[in-house]
């Protein structure tokens, strides 16, 4: 699949400053290659490129070149993708904060999309992938996954494996650390009253190796996992503080 049309990157006043966080784990051929792309597609916008290396035992981190731009978080050990997507937002620091997968299968040139999403006025923009380059096992096991969850936590969301967002930064209050997290940012997000907007993104076959997350046991956490999450969301706190009572 070509890739979609991108329109005009908004001024960098409208977006602020850009914080994209690439969560790696052994992607030692990738992250040359996403590294370069990842710079084509920000031209023109005050940026910054955290990759969060989650316990790589390859080169992964040495692969990364040295650059003004770019950050490096490295753990001592391997904690999965919903740590090292959680450790990347709070390091950002930025005003708008994009998630991308290492792999190469997302496609920094979608990013300048989600953007105009952004300063048009969403809080949350999930890119959703609508041309997967997966195994057909894989493409209705997520079929299936995206279904029941969306329903179960009225996220609305079409594809929430699909790792490419881009959120203001104050959605991540909305966010709780655990296992699993990254499964569930938009229903997190929007259950905490913030606006979502959906996008058809490109999507790539991978180049190299094989999925670092794969299926395993999977579909069993990530079922007890929604169910907290639904259990969560129906426990809001609901006040407002009264007018006259305002600090000043």
């Amino acid at each position: 699949m070509g890739c979609l049309s991108v329109p005009q990157l908004p001024h960098a006043s409208a977006v602020n400053r850009v914080s994209v966080i690439v969560p790696v784990y052994n992607e030692e051929e990738s992250v040359p290659i996403l590294q370069r792309e990842l710079t084509a597609a920000l031209q023109g916008i005050d940026h910054e490129i955290i990759f969060v290396d989650d316990g790589s035992s390859d080169q992964t981190a040495a692969r990364i070149a040295t650059d003004p731009h770019v950050r490096v978080l490295r753990f001592e050990k391997n904690a999965g993708q919903s740590a090292a997507i959680w450790a990347g937002l709070n390091a950002g620091s930025g005003d708008i904060l994009v998630l991308i997968d290492g792999d190469l299968q997302n496609d920094p040139a979608d990013i300048p999309r989600l953007l105009t999403e952004i300063s048009r006025g969403a809080d949350l923009v999930c890119g959703y992938r609508s041309r997967r380059k997966d195994s057909w096992v894989k493409r209705i096991s997520s079929r299936v996954a995206n279904f029941v969850r969306s329903r179960f936590t009225r996220d609305g969301v079409r594809d929430t494996g699909c790792t490419l967002k881009a959120m203001r930064r104050d959605c991540i209050r909305a966010l709780v650390p655990f296992k699993g997290m990254h499964r569930f940012i938009p229903a997190l997000i929007k259950g905490a009253g913030y606006s979502l907007v959906e996008i058809p993104v490109n999507h790539r076959v991978r180049r190299f190796g094989q999925t670092k997350y794969g299926l395993g046991n999977r579909a069993v956490r990530a079922t007890i996992d929604m169910f907290g999450v639904r259990w969560l969301l129906s426990r809001p706190l609901n006040y407002r503080i009264r007018e006259g009572d305002r600090l000043s």
